[in-house]
């Protein structure tokens, strides 16, 4: 099974930039979209029904903003997109397609970089999901999470650490949330499980030629439960065309779909 999580940085962009196109011949059993950036009514048919995919839409009720959704070959059993509060709900953040004993989510963490304001709405985001990703962990249900998580965990997940270290996205208290979420949950990081590489990033800065450069971010993950460690074959991290300012992260898994 072949897993694809990407934040596109708004769908209809990345359907220009040939996003669809791509996933035709990528192989990919599973989408995962964050930041679709529109309402399901202002997409195109080749953006709600791609030939082979069913689609799936958790819009935020401010247009132009937020949103996820998940593309899929096989029809899943159920959908759910509510976590229960606010900024989770409002802000289209969050869905779930359960597929037998297996659930994959796209998840979308708000991100703190505009200020202060929004930095405590991505603490309170991180203090309420933190019980929903142990609950997940301790399940007998496995479930692989993706998403743009706005938070780089390591030094080795970002070029320019030293200088980042005081700016959202790799500050102590988000890293120390990282800590727990990969070390007391029964979650892991499936990227890390087969890639321990320096310089493999998924987000790129557009000041600075930082693409160029390679001068980014790892904060786009695949989360799963710990007993799919030894299901994770291969990850890779797409860098041939551009659909955003993130790049599509790929994971393989030695699992039926």
């Amino acid at each position: 099974m072949r897993v694809v999580s990407l934040n596109t940085n708004g769908i209809r962009a990345a359907h220009r930039k040939g996003l669809f196109t791509w996933l035709k011949r990528s192989r990919a059993d599973v989408l995962c979209i964050q930041e679709t950036k529109a309402q399901v009514e202002q997409l195109s048919d080749e953006i709600l029904k791609p030939t082979g995919f069913y689609s799936f839409f958790n819009d935020a009720e401010k247009k132009g903003y937020s949103g996820v959704a998940i593309y899929t070959r096989r029809h899943p059993d159920k959908i759910q997109s509510n976590l229960g509060w606010k900024h989770a709900d409002n802000e289209g953040r969050f869905i779930q397609a359960d597929f037998g004993d297996l659930s994959i989510i796209s998840v979308y963490l708000p991100s703190g970089s505009s200020g202060d304001e929004r930095q405590n709405v991505k603490f309170d985001f991180m203090k309420k999901f933190l019980p929903k990703l142990k609950s997940m962990g301790k399940s007998k249900r496995k479930y692989i999470l993706c998403g743009d998580w706005n938070i780089a965990h390591k030094e080795i997940d970002l070029k320019n650490w030293r200088g980042n270290q005081k700016n959202s996205g790799f500050l102590p208290e988000e890293r120390e949330w990282m800590d727990v979420v990969f070390g007391k949950t029964g979650l892991v990081d499936a990227f890390r499980v087969v890639n321990t590489q320096p310089d493999q990033y998924t987000w790129w800065s557009n000041r600075g030629r930082a693409w160029d450069k390679n001068v980014g971010w790892r904060i786009d993950y695949h989360v799963v439960s710990s007993d799919l460690d030894d299901k994770i074959i291969k990850a890779s991290i797409y860098k041939d065309q551009r659909f955003s300012d993130h790049a599509p992260l790929i994971i393989d898994y030695d699992i039926n779909f």
